[in-house]
C-alpha cells in the first residue's frame, strides 16, 4: 500500500512538472480559455473573433496533450459575422456542464450580443443560439440547486442575474457584485464555490502588458464580495515577471482534477525581438494551491516561466477529403467560392481582398509555432491581369504579408506584397515562365522568409520580412497570425471570366 501511495505522489508530481514544461498547452491564436471537466475528460474552448467556424473546442485526458475535436459554432445561423473585423466577433466563451448538458455562453460583438448554446456531446451538434438580455462581454454561468446564474460586465461592473437554462429568459434583475481592484476593463468573470465561500475570479488591466487576474469572495452569491488582500492572483506586469518572454498573463479559469488538485488555465503571449508578439494570445496552465478556507495561490506566487517543448509536428493537408476543424475562414464563407475536386482545392477569386473585412476568398490555419515552414503548390492558369492568388501571413485586414502569383503582360509574376497600416507595397517580384509554382514561407521567430520553386524541389528566396510588422503592437487586433491560401479577382474582370486558383496541398511543419 505504501508503494502505491508513493507511486501516486510520483505520478501527480510528474503531471505538475510536465504540464509546466509543455506551456503553452494550446499554442498560437487561442485566447480566453475556459475549461470544464466531466469525469476523466477535460475540454477547453477559446474565443475566435471574426473567424468561421467559431469557438474551437479541445479535448484532453491529462491536461497536457490537447486535440481539437471540433468548433462549437459551425453554422452561419449560430455565428453571423457580417462586417466583423479582428476587433469584433466572438469574445471570451465559457464552457460549463450541468445534469448531462454542456453549455457554452459567449458574446458576438457586432452581431447580436450575449447568447448561449447547448449540446449533449461537446463534439456537437450544438443548438441554435439562445439570446440573453444582460449585456456586457465575457459572460459566464454558474449552476447551483437547480438554479442557473449568469455573470457579465455591463458598465465595467460584474453583474449577476438568474436565467432560465432552457430558454435563456432572465428571471431576476441584474445585481452588481464587484468592480475589481481598480484596474481598467474588469471582465472575464467566473464564479466557483469552495468551503462555503463563493469565489469571483476576473481579469483586469486590459489584455496587454497590464493584464492580471484578481479574485474576491463572499458567503452569499449576491455579495458583498471582499477582495483578496494579496491580489493580483497572477500577473507578469511586475518586477518578478518583467523580463519574462511570457507576458500579458490573465483571463483564466480554474479546474479541479479527480484527485482534488486545482489548476488554472489562462491566456498569455510570447514576445519576440523585444516587445512584439505576432502569434496571438495562447493558452497556458499553472498549478494552484487552494487550502481549505483560504485564498488560491497560483504557481506558488511565482511567474510562469517555462515554454513549450517543440513537438516538431508535420501536418500535410491534402484536398481529397473535407478540411479538418483547424481550418477557418474570414467571416462567413461563400461556399460556392471553395471547391475540392480531383484532389485539389480550387479557390474562386472575388473582388473583396484581404485588406477589406468583406468576406474574402481565404482559408487558413493558425500559426502555432514561431519556427515553422509552410508550403503549397499553386496553378493559376485560369486568371486574368489584375487577379492574384497565393499564400498569406494574415494578422488583420491592415496587417498581412501576401506571397502571390498574378498575370502581367503575357507572363506570370511571383510577388511579395506587404500591407502594414496605410503602407501597401510590393517589396519584390520576379517573372516566371509558367502558371504553376510552389510557394513556401519559413520563419525563425524573427523573420518570415518567402521562397518559390518552379519544379517543387529547388527553391529561391524572393524576400524576407520582419515578424514584428504583423505583430499586435504594430497592426492591432485581438487575434494572431493565421497562415492561409487566398484568391482575389480584379474588380475590372467581374463578369468577364473566372479567376480560379488550384492548390495541390498545404504542408505545415514545425521545427
Amino acid at each position: 500500500m505504501k508503494r502505491l501511495a508513493l507511486l501516486f505522489v510520483s505520478v501527480v508530481c510528474s503531471l505538475s512538472l510536465f504540464a509546466q514544461d509543455r506551456n503553452p498547452i494550446i499554442p498560437g491564436f487561442h485566447p480566453d480559455p475556459s475549461i470544464c471537466r466531466v469525469g476523466d475528460d477535460y475540454y477547453i474552448v477559446n474565443s475566435s473573433f471574426q473567424y468561421f467556424p467559431g469557438v474551437p473546442i479541445y479535448h484532453s485526458r491529462d491536461l497536457m496533450n490537447w486535440e481539437q475535436v471540433g468548433n462549437v459554432l459551425d453554422r452561419e445561423s449560430q455565428l453571423p459575422l457580417k462586417d466583423a473585423s479582428s476587433w469584433l466577433g466572438i469574445y471570451a466563451p465559457t464552457l460549463r456542464y450541468n445534469n448531462g448538458i454542456y453549455y457554452m455562453i459567449t458574446t458576438n460583438v457586432g452581431n447580436g450580443g450575449n447568447f448561449m448554446v447547448t449540446a449533449s456531446d461537446p463534439r456537437g451538434p450544438w443548438s441554435e443560439p439562445l439570446w440573453l438580455k444582460q449585456e456586457g462581454i465575457d459572460p459566464s454561468l454558474y449552476f447551483e440547486n437547480g438554479k442557473c446564474y449568469m455573470v457579465s460586465n455591463p458598465d465595467n461592473t460584474i453583474m449577476l442575474c438568474q436565467i432560465d437554462a432552457k430558454s435563456g429568459r432572465q428571471l431576476t434583475p441584474s445585481k452588481p457584485l464587484w468592480r475589481g481592484t481598480g484596474g481598467r476593463y474588469p471582465e472575464g468573470p467566473h464564479i466557483y464555490k469552495k468551503d462555503g465561500w463563493y469565489y469571483l475570479l476576473i481579469s483586469e488591466g486590459g489584455t496587454e502588458l497590464a493584464h492580471r487576474l484578481t479574485i474576491a469572495r463572499s458567503r452569499s452569491i449576491e455579495g458583498p464580495y471582499e477582495a483578496n488582500p494579496k491580489n493580483p492572483l497572477l500577473t507578469h506586469c511586475s518586477m518578478a515577471g518583467q523580463s519574462n518572454q511570457i507576458q500579458g498573463t490573465g483571463h483564466g479559469d480554474f479546474v479541479q482534477t479527480k484527485d482534488g488538485r486545482w489548476w488554472l488555465v489562462f491566456l498569455a503571449y510570447r514576445n519576440f525581438e523585444g516587445s512584439y508578439h505576432h502569434l496571438g494570445r495562447e493558452t497556458y496552465i499553472a498549478p494552484v494551491e487552494w487550502r481549505q478556507g483560504d485564498w488560491p495561490v497560483v504557481n506558488n506566487g511565482q511567474p510562469v516561466d517555462t515554454l513549450r517543448v517543440s513537438q516538431q509536428r508535420h501536418i500535410r493537408t491534402t484536398f481529397d477529403r473535407p478540411l479538418g476543424p483547424e481550418w477557418v475562414y474570414i467571416q462567413n464563407p461563400d461556399s460556392a467560392m471553395y471547391q475540392q475536386t480531383n484532389g485539389k482545392l480550387r479557390l474562386l477569386g472575388v473582388p473583396n481582398g484581404l485588406s477589406e473585412d468583406r468576406r474574402p476568398t481565404f482559408v487558413g490555419r493558425r500559426q502555432e509555432s514561431a519556427v515553422f515552414t509552410a508550403e503549397t503548390r499553386l496553378d493559376f492558369e485560369n486568371s486574368a491581369a489584375g487577379d492574384e492568388a497565393g499564400l498569406t501571413v494574415y494578422q488583420i485586414s491592415n496587417g498581412h504579408i501576401d506571397f502571390c502569383l498574378h498575370p502581367a503582360r503575357q507572363s506570370m509574376t511571383v510577388a511579395l506584397k506587404v500591407r502594414v497600416k496605410s503602407l501597401d507595397a510590393v517589396t519584390k517580384s520576379v517573372n516566371i515562365p509558367n502558371t504553376c509554382c510552389s510557394l513556401r514561407v519559413r520563419s525563425d521567430g524573427r523573420m518570415y522568409y518567402f521562397d518559390y520553386s518552379l519544379d517543387g524541389r529547388n527553391y529561391k528566396e524572393l524576400d524576407r520580412v520582419d515578424c514584428a510588422l504583423v505583430s499586435t503592437e504594430v497592426v492591432g487586433g485581438f487575434t494572431g497570425v493565421v497562415l492561409g491560401m487566398y484568391a482575389k479577382k480584379d474588380g475590372k474582370n467581374v463578369g468577364k471570366s473566372d479567376s480560379r486558383a488550384d492548390f495541390d496541398y498545404f504542408d505545415y511543419q514545425e521545427q
